[in-house]
Formats: structure tokens, C-alpha cells, sequence
């Protein structure tokens, strides 16, 4: 099939390649110049494990194509994706569906014959209502058929999601277009993942709901993570006791910082202002999306108390900037909210990311980014530890204890386990286990 994507950022670059990869021929389009011209050069704008490979391979085979030109390619498609952003709108949180609009109509005036136009941009309910009206006044003549398909790709894994997923969700409310995009991941049958039919505002709901459900997880493992150490009780023996039921399971109960990245803060803040808007508030995610915002800072209050109980004057080195590993995305990064307060309770900080350096430098002011993790914690006072890369996962403790000035580290992902801390002489805090001190 000849597949056009408008968007080349995260899902449409991680799709498209996907797609061709399955053997589609695949345009991707967009407006970036300048991003046009670095893909075509083989550069890769975001960090995601295996991509460059990927896309290097598929624009050999002439399978992949990039482009600004929607209208010189556009011949001969049968389904357009729109993978645009949905950003949350300034002012009021509703999702901001200017890119999906003005992408549906260029894409509609631009079509050549029938066309199955398929929005994979997370949108709220009814969007798909709106675009096929768009698109209807623009070509009244043609069959432009409009389906949901969203997306549900973890970053750092998403090649592996997006080719063995767990399923794989259509919203179209005709025939002709359901048929059209299960052509498109017929290459996936030997896979047998499961294709979920369902009507267009169905599925549009299904994206907003499993990632409020997720964040709803994490955050209440959050909140027990609170309650065990007020208690002398251990959250990862919570989590496993009550993950080990099969209703509950045992993904996204691990303690931590709270979530961040650049889906769920944005999505369970959409999924609230349109319950709102449909008069059934979710009162569940309202308060989810609260307890995740103040519990950034509240990692701050415990390094400071891990601290002696102030960091003025004190140098605390952070390890991980983006909001999870294998990834260079640090929007809504737990690391900034607590890396600004230190700085508000007058710590220097040094931080260090293995991918996410280039845009801590654009969104971290005053702290001094490191070449290393051990560059970055010599001559701290403090280690916190904000994202588990791997990297960090089997540091060597003689040697941070010999770099740190005073040997505490907080370990905000628990990472290591308490009693070879103490071992090793640390005063060390985790999340939801008792301190221990060396």
C-alpha cells in the first residue's frame, strides 16, 4: 500500500518507519525544513533504540521517503495518518487540535481519488467528527473515509510495541474504511496481534482511558510508597503482593518520583477537561494528576531531609534528566520540577543524562551538566538518582564514596538494595522502604 504521514516527530517518524518496514511504500511529510533535510541526511532527531537503523535501512529499499511536498506525493495513497501534535492548549488544558485540523484539510484538498484519512495524534472525543466535516467541505466530491487509530507506543521500546502489539485499535464507523487499515496491518497476522474494531468516538476514548488507568497506577503505588514509610513497611513487597493478583498485575507499580513525559501529564489533563465539558467529571483522575503534580516536589522535601534538613550552600549532583530511560524526552521530567526546587532551597546542582543533555541545556537554567556520572558526582554533598538508566544501575559505591563530600544518596527509583548500602557506609533513602544508614 502507498501510505502518507503528516508528522515526522516521535509517532510519525517511529510509524512510518514501521510501516515500511512491513513492506508499505511510506511518504512522510513535514513542514520542518530543516527536520526534512537532517532525516534525509540519515540524522535521527529523537533518541529511540534501533530507529536510525531502521530508517537507514528503508530509505535504501526506497520504501521511505521524506518530504515538505504533501502535494507531489500524494498519488496513488489510500491511507493518510495524521501523526501531528495535540499539545495541551495555554490557558484552559483542553487539548490544542489546530495541527490535526489544518493537517486534515491540506491533506483532503491535496487528495488525488478515494482516500482513508486516519488520525494516530491522541485526540479527544469527537475530534474524529469534526475532521471528517473538514474534510467534506473541502472535497465534497471525493470519498474521504476517517478513521482513529492511536497509538500506544512506550518510548525507548517502541519498535518492539509497534511491531508486536498488544492490540491494535480502529474506530471507523463504515465498512470500506475498517477494511483499508486492516490491509494496512496485514503483515502483522503471523502475529495474530488482536485488531479491535470499534466506532470512531470508541476509540478515540480508549487512548485517553488506558493512559489515565496507567498514570492512575503509578500513582497510587505512589501514595502506598508514602503510607510504607510512615508505617516501617516496604512498597516493592507491597507491590509484588498485590501485583502477583492477575486482576491487578504486576506493570507500573513501581514507586517513584511520579510520572512524567510527553503523555500522560498532557493526556489525563485532556481526559479531565472533556469529561468536564461532557458533564461527567473524573473525579479519580482529577485527583491523580493533583497528588502527581505535588509529589515532584515533594522528592525535593526528602533530599533536603536526607540532608540534614537544608541544602543551602550544598552541591547536589542528579543522575537522569528525562523523565524515564532510553529516551532523550524531558518534557514534564519529574528531574525538573526537583532539580528547580533544590535550586529555590538554595543547592547548586550538577546533573547528568546519558540522551537527554542537549535538551537539559535548553530547559535547565544555572545547573552545571556533566560529562559523566562520576564527573557529576564529585565534590557533591548528595546523590539523587531521578531516572534509572541501566547505566546506573551497578555504579561503583568505593568509588562514589571516595567523590562525595558527605556520603548520602537518595535513590528516588530504587535501584539498589538498602542493606548493601549500609554496607558500604551510606546514609541512603529510597521511596517507600525504611532508611537505612551506614
Amino acid at each position: 500500500m502507498r501510505i502518507v504521514i503528516i508528522g515526522s516527530g516521535y509517532v510519525g517518524l517511529v510509524s512510518g518507519a514501521c510501516f515500511a518496514d512491513f513492506g508499505h511504500d511510506v511518504i512522510c511529510v513535514d513542514k520542518d525544513q530543516g527536520k526534512i533535510d537532517r532525516l534525509n541526511a540519515g540524522k535521527i532527531p529523537i533518541f529511540e533504540p534501533g530507529l536510525d537503523e531502521l530508517v537507514a535501512t528503508n530509505m535504501a529499499a526506497g520504501r521511505l521517503v521524506f518530504t515538505t511536498n504533501l502535494k507531489a506525493h500524494m498519488e496513488g495513497a489510500e491511507v493518510a495518518f495524521l501523526a501531528v501534535g495535540t499539545p495541551s492548549r495555554r490557558g484552559d488544558g483542553h487539548a490544542d487540535l489546530t495541527y490535526v485540523y489544518q493537517a486534515a484539510k491540506e491533506v483532503a484538498e491535496a487528495a488525488t481519488g478515494p482516500l482513508v484519512i486516519a488520525t494516530k495524534s491522541t485526540v479527544p472525543v469527537g475530534t474524529g467528527d469534526e475532521v471528517e466535516r473538514i474534510c467534506k467541505a473541502a472535497r465534497p466530491e471525493l470519498a474521504l473515509l476517517v478513521a482513529s487509530n492511536p497509538e500506544f507506543l512506550r518510548e525507548g521500546a517502541a519498535i518492539e510495541d509497534f511491531k508486536r502489539p498488544d492490540r491494535i485499535v480502529i474506530g471507523a464507523n463504515d465498512q470500506q474504511a475498517r477494511d483499508a487499515m486492516a490491509e494496512v496491518y496485514r503483515p502483522l497476522y503471523l502475529n495474530q496481534p488482536p485488531l479491535l474494531f470499534t466506532s470512531r468516538r470508541t476509540s478515540e476514548l480508549i487512548k485517553y482511558a488506558a493512559n489515565a488507568f496507567l498514570a492512575t497506577k503509578i500513582t497510587f503505588i505512589n501514595e502506598m510508597a508514602d503510607l510504607c514509610e510512615n508505617v516501617g513497611a516496604n512498597v516493592q513487597e507491597v507491590a509484588r503482593g498485590i501485583g502477583l493478583d492477575n486482576r491487578i498485575g504486576t506493570k507500573f507499580l513501581h514507586a517513584g518520583p511520579g510520572y512524567g513525559g510527553s503523555c500522560f501529564p498532557k493526556d489525563t489533563l485532556a481526559l479531565i477537561k472533556t469529561a468536564q465539558d461532557f458533564e461527567a467529571p473524573t473525579r479519580l483522575v482529577e485527583a491523580v494528576a493533583a497528588v502527581n503534580d505535588q509529589r515532584k516536589r515533594a522528592m525535593a522535601r526528602k533530599v533536603i531531609a536526607a540532608c540534614g534538613g537544608s541544602v543551602r550552600g550544598k552541591t547536589i549532583a542528579v543522575l537522569g534528566l528525562t523523565f524515564k530511560p532510553n529516551t532523550d524526552d524531558m518534557r514534564e521530567a519529574p528531574s525538573l520540577s526537583i532539580i528547580t526546587a533544590l535550586q529555590d532551597a538554595g543547592a547548586a546542582v550538577r546533573g547528568f543524562d546519558p540522551e537527554g543533555m542537549e535538551q537539559a541545556r535548553d530547559m535547565l537554567q544555572g545547573v552545571t551538566l556533566c560529562t559523566s556520572a562520576y564527573d557529576c558526582i564529585t565534590g557533591a554533598d548528595a546523590l539523587v538518582i531521578v531516572t534509572e538508566w541501566n547505566e546506573f544501575r551497578a555504579l561503583d559505591m568505593r568509588r562514589i564514596k571516595s567523590l562525595l563530600k558527605a556520603p548520602v544518596v537518595v535513590d528516588l527509583r530504587n535501584i539498589y538494595r538498602p542493606e548493601d548500602m549500609a554496607r558500604h557506609g551510606f546514609t541512603y533513602v529510597s521511596v517507600g522502604r525504611p532508611p537505612i544508614s551506614g
